[in-house]
């Protein structure tokens, strides 16, 4: 996990030079539907990236301003992005679902509840998803692949959530789905 947040930071300090503010601020605006990254662990992961020579780190000063690092992207950065950057895109990590734990379960409580309960997921899942609709229109196109693959996700987790539903409504056929 640590390979893909630094091919993050050093691809957005390839981008151009950021001070860490901006960095996790730019993080926050525009990619936190694909990547976790809490502002300390960025800053220890570009404390990490500046021992290891792939970002340098320059202390300014705007006026009466607090001292702020300036982190840019070295030499070493550079070849050491284009490694993560090959690795990265070559490789398939098959995504881990913690919710399908419950799923496993679900049988084991009264109908009624288990479909208050994914119809609630089902809700959760598409309110996602209308959040992922308005970023796919407001952030710039080198996003768009990356949208439009978390959208296909989201979208076959609501067909599988319909579907559950559906097998859980056969066991229990008195009780109407909340989503209808």
């Amino acid at each position: 996990m640590t390979n893909d947040r630094h091919l993050l930071l050093l691809g957005l300090l390839r981008a151009q030079e950021m001070h860490g503010y901006q960095l996790n601020e730019f993080i926050d605006q525009q990619m936190d539907f694909c990547v976790d990254l809490k502002r300390s662990t960025a800053y220890y992961l570009l404390d990490k990236l500046c021992r290891d020579g792939y970002v340098a780190e320059e202390v300014e000063r705007e006026g009466n301003r607090p001292e702020r690092r300036v982190y840019r992207i070295t030499p070493a950065g550079e070849v050491h992005f284009q490694d993560l950057l090959r690795q990265n895109l070559a490789t398939y990590v098959p995504p881990v679902y913690a919710e399908d734990i419950g799923v496993i379960f679900e049988h084991q409580m009264a109908a009624d509840e288990s479909l208050r309960l994914l119809n609630a997921r089902r809700e959760a899942i598409q309110s996602y998803r209308a959040r992922l609709e308005v970023l796919h229109v407001n952030l710039p196109p080198s996003h768009t692949a990356v949208i439009e693959h978390h959208l296909l996700h989201v979208d076959a987790e609501i067909v599988w959530v319909d579907r559950l539903i559906a097998a859980r409504l056969k066991r229990s056929p008195t009780t109407p789905a909340l989503h209808e």
